[in-house]
């Protein structure tokens, strides 16, 4: 092997490495389709595609259900897509909590277990009245998004080891492991603030457009370094006959 080609091994492999991560996963968010009110005790049920979602623990009258009028926009898409998250939940779909004192544990389950599963977080915290969802030192997660809802504006959600944070606080985050279900607390009491939650599925992953720059990037690097220097066979001449 020429040492020209072992380089251009490395070379790729490294921007391989590099790129590995960089592909955003097509979310398929819970289907909420019923859920009964309760400050420590209500419950949500749902789909995410073929697995099942349950959910107990505080539930507010205003949360959402099966798309219907009332719920919230989850928009704009760059604040709750992001990171290895490529769409956004559908309109409307969320279960509300008020948080506080004394509300108990919150808990997601699946039918399941799901690899990485993903939460999107809504309007958490105000302006003088900051929330946060407290997860446990088992639930290791990353901020994949953040900004301003469509609704209240705001900024992103932020992070503090295992604890989601929000001054009027909107994002996504992802877990990492395989999960059966998902636990957390919101010790502070809001007016109201909403989440939900999804999987992987089974589409392709969407490359990140910063991904397609970098493979852009080593492919004119790559001709820029070789592509120039393929010999060039020298035309060959046509004699014409005068006597035709």
């Amino acid at each position: 092997m020429s040492k020209r080609i072992l380089v251009t091994l490395i070379f790729l492999g490294t921007v391989m490495m590099l790129v590995g991560d960089a592909w955003a996963d097509v979310i398929v968010w819970t289907d909420w389709t019923s859920f009964t009110a309760g400050t420590t005790n209500g419950t949500a049920t749902g789909t995410a595609g073929s697995v099942g979602v349950s959910y107990s623990g505080q539930v507010l009258s205003n949360s959402n259900t099966n798309n219907t009028s009332g719920g919230v926009s989850w928009g704009p898409a760059s604040t709750f897509s992001g990171g290895s998250i490529s769409n956004p939940p559908p309109f409307r779909d969320i279960i509300t909590l008020q948080g506080g004192a004394g509300t108990g544990t919150n808990t997601i389950r699946f039918s399941t277990p799901v690899v990485d599963p993903v939460m999107a977080i809504w309007s958490l915290g105000q302006g003088g009245a900051p929330a946060s969802f407290v997860f446990t030192a088992s639930e290791p997660f990353t901020i994949q998004s953040g900004g301003p809802s469509n609704e209240f504006g705001g900024s992103s959600i932020t992070q503090s080891g295992n604890v989601v944070n929000g001054v009027e606080g909107n994002g996504t985050i992802r877990f990492s492991g395989t999960f059966s279900e998902i636990t957390w607390t919101n010790p502070q009491s809001e007016f109201f603030y909403g989440f939900t939650t999804g999987i992987a599925g089974a589409a392709t992953p969407v490359p990140e457009p910063s991904t397609w720059l970098l493979v852009a990037s080593v492919v004119g690097l790559l001709w820029l370094c070789y592509g120039r220097r393929l010999p060039r066979w020298p035309a060959r001449r046509v004699e014409v006959s005068r006597n035709c």
